[in-house]
């Protein structure tokens, strides 16, 4: 049996907290209390998707690396499902405006949507629109 896990967390090292959830509450994320301190907090995405973020001197108490520049280099593309092209906008939008940077210009495939933009703390975040209908269904 192929390992399935219940959870996703994704774990970002940020400059300051309270900045980076100001950013994000802008753009409609909301947070769980109980995994939130002075050092970090937990970011809910959806139902079993959270990204833990992390001020950077206790996410590099995680780790035997270097935290990466984000500003110079890029790790990960953190892409998220839109319902909508209307909704990938709406939520780039609200992040250029809340102080985000924009990563790339929109893509439009026809059957697929989507634009990016990097955070306060120069994350990369892409939503996508996939149209249902192009969607093999097997």
């Amino acid at each position: 049996m192929a390992f399935q896990s219940a959870n996703i967390f994704v774990n970002l090292p940020i400059k300051d907290l309270n900045k980076t959830v100001d950013f994000f509450t802008k753009l409609g994320f909301e947070f769980n209390p109980q995994f939130t301190d002075e050092k970090a907090t937990c970011m809910i995405i959806g139902p079993n998707i959270f990204a833990m973020l992390l001020v950077e001197q206790y996410f590099q108490t995680f780790i035997d690396k270097e935290i990466a520049d984000s500003s110079k280099t890029a790790e990960v593309i953190v892409a998220l499902s839109a319902e909508s092209r209307e909704q990938v906008n709406e939520i780039v939008n609200k992040a250029l405006e809340a102080g985000g940077k924009p990563a790339k210009d929109p893509i439009d495939h026809g059957f697929m949507y989507n634009w990016s933009f990097q955070d306060i703390d120069n994350h990369l975040w892409e939503l996508v629109y996939m149209d249902p209908s192009a969607i093999e269904q097997g």
